[in-house]
């Protein structure tokens, strides 16, 4: 906190004014020569007086506008000179592509749609491109301001993403994972939280939730405490992975971006050295970058890897391995049945593997095609979209028993994945990590519909070698 800061510090709760109806503001003006000079199909105009990009689509049912600006982290779109017709424009971050006629992503397919721009023809041949503000809710009923003098502020970094904000006599926590791993065993605590840490969040006026991921919310078991306000976002959904889970094509080679422990990852460093508790909103990670006390900590701060208990998590994880419901090879169709997801041309194969990543004699290898929720023995026929996930088996098994959210795979690096074509299918990925049931499958039920396994069979495959249906 810088010490020149003003005496007082206004700060407002949540709420900064009030809306009374939806607004609209001018963002680019052409006059009518350069209206003129539009091409058939995607043009880029840039505003002179803020530098802001506008994407400008010409067709013979007139135009079409929006920002520059992709939905996803917001990077620059650029011409695709893989589309010959000149609809789509390509995403310079990640290579997402959007189809300015139809204002659809294409990829990922079946995901968002682009916000469009009014398009205002005026009488003397110009066009200004208008955009709409609807009514903010957050902004219809607002508070009145609480003045806070000098040294009111105060900001603790505890640990990972979760901060301390106190600001007066009111206490704010943000994005408590406190203990344990997240995502599975995949990502560890680096810098140990103080004892009292637990005593704080239950102290705090409001948690803040940035959004669902478990490196963001796993405070005492995931569990919260009761009686403290809690803000929450739908913030991260869809994420199909990092590119150290993808193997083939051109994600072969080593990659050094992470630092590693063996078969897990552990919290990653900053990618840039930022000033200390500058606030870095990001659409993956942390709500607060506080780089600095990340890579150099106070002296005083306990760097605690040698009392990470990893020996705790991994046998509760390993332990779904013999559950009684993997002796029955219709466990997969009773699983995606209750998972929900079909009528989508991809046709993904799950492969249960050794921490290695190498496949298992006594593990499942099976097809799902998800266009009719059937399970071949081959790949169909048809033109599809296909993935291949090599998925550790314990990890694997744990999320299928307890209906878990399949993040812990891919986000905690627990399988690898390759594609073809090389497509985000974000309907997909999204399914399975924000829409699957609030239940988990009633593996008790399933229990009573297969047949019991006989004595024979057992003693012939033994508790692990099940049928494999490839």
């Amino acid at each position: 906190m810088n010490p020149n800061f003003s005496s007082t510090i206004k700060f407002i709760f949540l709420f900064l004014g009030k809306m009374e109806a939806q607004t609209s503001k001018v963002v680019l003006s052409l006059n009518a020569k350069e209206v003129d000079s539009l091409k058939d199909g995607v043009s880029f105009k840039k505003n002179p007086e803020d530098g802001r990009c506008y994407i400008i689509y010409k067709s013979s049912g007139g135009f079409k506008a929006c920002k520059n600006q992709c939905k996803h982290q917001g990077g620059l779109f650029i011409k695709d000179i893989e589309d010959l017709d000149g609809r789509t424009v390509k995403c310079t971050k990640h290579n997402w592509k959007l189809n300015v006629s139809s204002m659809k992503y294409v990829n990922p397919p079946d995901s968002f749609l682009q916000d469009e721009l009014e398009v205002e023809m005026l009488d003397d041949g110009g066009m200004q491109l208008v955009e709409l503000s609807p009514i903010d809710p957050w902004l219809t009923d607002p508070r009145d301001p609480l003045e806070l003098q000098e040294g009111e502020v105060k900001i603790t970094y505890l640990t990972h993403a979760c901060m301390e904000l106190q600001l007066g006599q009111k206490r704010f926590l943000f994005d408590p994972w406190l203990m344990g791993p997240a995502f599975a065993r995949g990502w560890w605590l680096l810098h140990e939280p103080p004892a009292d840490c637990l005593d704080r969040l239950c102290a705090a006026d409001l948690i803040y939730i940035s959004h669902l991921h478990s490196d963001h919310l796993r405070p005492n078991g995931g569990r919260l405490p009761e009686k403290v306000d809690l803000m929450m976002s739908d913030f991260a959904g869809g994420a199909s992975g990092f590119p150290m889970t993808f193997h083939g094509g051109k994600y072969s080679g080593e990659l050094n971006t992470v630092q590693c422990c063996p078969g897990n990852i552990v919290e990653r460093k900053p990618n840039t050295i930022n000033r200390l508790f500058k606030f870095s909103f990001t659409a993956s990670f942390a709500v607060i970058n506080s780089s600095e006390a990340i890579t150099d900590p106070p002296a005083n701060a306990k760097i605690y890897k040698d009392s990470w208990e990893f020996d705790l998590y991994v046998d509760e994880l390993n332990s779904a391995i013999s559950s009684e419901i993997f002796k029955h090879e219709s466990w997969i169709q009773f699983y995606y049945s209750w998972a929900g997801f079909q009528n989508y041309n991809l046709v993904v194969r799950m492969i249960e593997t050794d921490d290695s990543f190498k496949p298992m004699s006594n593990g499942y290898d099976y097809l799902v095609d998800f266009l009719d929720l059937s399970f071949p023995s081959t790949r169909p026929d048809r033109e599809h979209s296909y993935i291949e996930i090599k998925n550790r088996i314990g990890v694997m098994r744990y999320v299928v028993l307890h209906g878990g959210l399949w993040d812990d795979l891919y986000i905690g690096f627990q399988n690898r994945i390759s594609r073809d074509p090389d497509t985000y299918h974000h309907k997909f990925w999204n399914h399975f990590q924000t829409q699957l049931p609030l239940h988990g499958p009633d593996w008790d039920q399933f229990l009573q519909q297969v047949p019991p396994i006989q004595e024979t069979d057992a003693l012939n495959y033994g508790l692990l070698n099940y049928c494999s249906i490839l």
